[in-house]
């Protein structure tokens, strides 16, 4: 029974094979047929360079409200979230002991200063008669000591004045900065001690408004390297000139300047502070919001750019393209990329101006291999432009 079905059960198996076999065999030859790319002609371009960094916004100035005094808070005498002007009442504190204590010292000033009257006459008649032998020199130095006593009296009465209007307009607690000022921790009738630790209030500046980022050494020394063997230039650029990109994506309609690079680096993350001043009309920028600040690097006038999909990466990660070389043959170029510029990549070695970079799409350019003949495309490929 079993060599009854051998044979066709190994003629089954052998056909399976041979459809097999023609199905792995080599693709039909496409004879005459040139592969045909799309190439864009490298160009030397001005281009301005820029970078992005992450950073959060500050005010200008901040003031916390304390008291100077202690007292009972009689009126807040502001609306919470509204802006304030230098100088304006924010609260009142009771006067009333404080105005007692300088009526008081202007009371004691004044009965010092009726005291130095008769005083000071007893002193010159002294000084008179001791001329004549009439009074001892005693008598004229316990006169003259009396009045230089009551001359310290009343300077010390005048100090305890001043220091009593001082604390008595002290009961207005005014707004040291103009501002927006933020919620009251305390209502009316609150007592409340002089330089107490927590804060009445709080009034921040925000227009304008600063806007702190971090930038890396590594990317300093970087840009310095490339002004110095001329890559980069500042001819016709504003360095100092600074966009912003809200945490929306959107950009913000005011440009800001670059005020200053601080001199210390942070040894955690090994980065300095950059701080830029933006002006803000309309308070769209508040505190401790998360924003990117577009920085301009500089200027390169021989800047070479390729589109991002005529880029390829080994199994190493190392970039490289094709061109279309001598007698229409693909080439491959090892690149050294710098960064991206928009859609394109700016490279800084493995092009010149003049190659033919073939730019069809990824599958397409796996496809090919150096020394492979092509036929360029009439129509020139034509790259968004690159964004600055």
């Amino acid at each position: 029974m079993v060599d009854k079905y051998r044979a066709p059960v190994a003629a089954l198996v052998f056909a399976v094979l041979l459809t097999a076999c023609e199905q792995q065999g080599p693709p039909p030859a496409r004879a005459g047929v040139t592969p045909s790319v799309s190439v864009v002609t490298i160009e030397a371009q001005k281009l301005t360079l820029s970078t992005q960094l992450p950073g959060r916004t500050a005010p200008l100035r901040i003031a916390e409200i304390r008291p100077q005094v202690n007292g009972l808070i009689l009126r807040r005498l502001f609306t919470e979230g509204t802006d304030v002007k230098a100088g304006e009442v924010l609260y009142e504190i009771d006067p009333a002991p404080f105005r007692a204590v300088l009526d008081t010292a202007l009371a004691g000033q004044a009965r010092a200063e009726a005291n130095r009257h008769s005083l000071k006459s007893r002193a010159d008649r002294a000084r008179a008669l001791l001329a004549d032998k009439a009074v001892s020199q005693q008598d004229y130095d316990d006169a003259d000591a009396a009045l230089k006593q009551v001359d310290a009296d009343i300077a010390s009465w005048k100090a305890q004045v001043q220091t009593a209007r001082i604390n008595l307009g002290y009961t207005k607690v005014t707004a040291p900065i103009s501002g927006r000022i933020g919620k009251s921790s305390v209502t009316d009738g609150a007592l409340v001690t002089a330089f107490q630790p927590v804060a009445l209030a709080t009034i921040q500046q925000l227009d304008p408004i600063y806007v702190d980022v971090t930038q890396s050494t590594s990317d300093l020394l970087r840009l310095r390297r490339r002004f110095e063997s001329g890559d980069l230039h500042a001819r016709g650029t504003d360095l100092n000139k600074v966009r912003l990109i809200l945490e929306d994506g959107t950009e913000y309609l005011e440009d800001g300047v670059l005020q200053f690079r601080d001199v210390s680096v942070d040894p955690s993350t090994g980065s300095v502070t950059l701080r830029m001043v933006f002006p803000n009309p309309d308070g769209v920028l508040l505190p401790e919001m998360f924003v990117r600040a577009v920085i301009t690097e500089g200027t390169n006038s021989q800047a070479i750019c390729i589109p991002q999909q005529g880029v390829l990466r080994n199994a190493k990660g190392d970039p490289y393209t094709f061109v279309v070389g001598e007698g229409s043959k693909v080439e491959m170029r090892l690149l050294s990329l710098e960064r991206e510029v928009g859609n394109q990549w700016l490279v800084a070695d493995g092009l010149k101006v003049g190659d033919q970079v073939i730019v069809e799409g990824l599958q397409a350019l796996q496809m090919l291999r150096p020394g492979t003949p092509v036929t360029v495309k009439a129509e020139p490929f034509k790259p968004a432009a690159a964004a600055k």
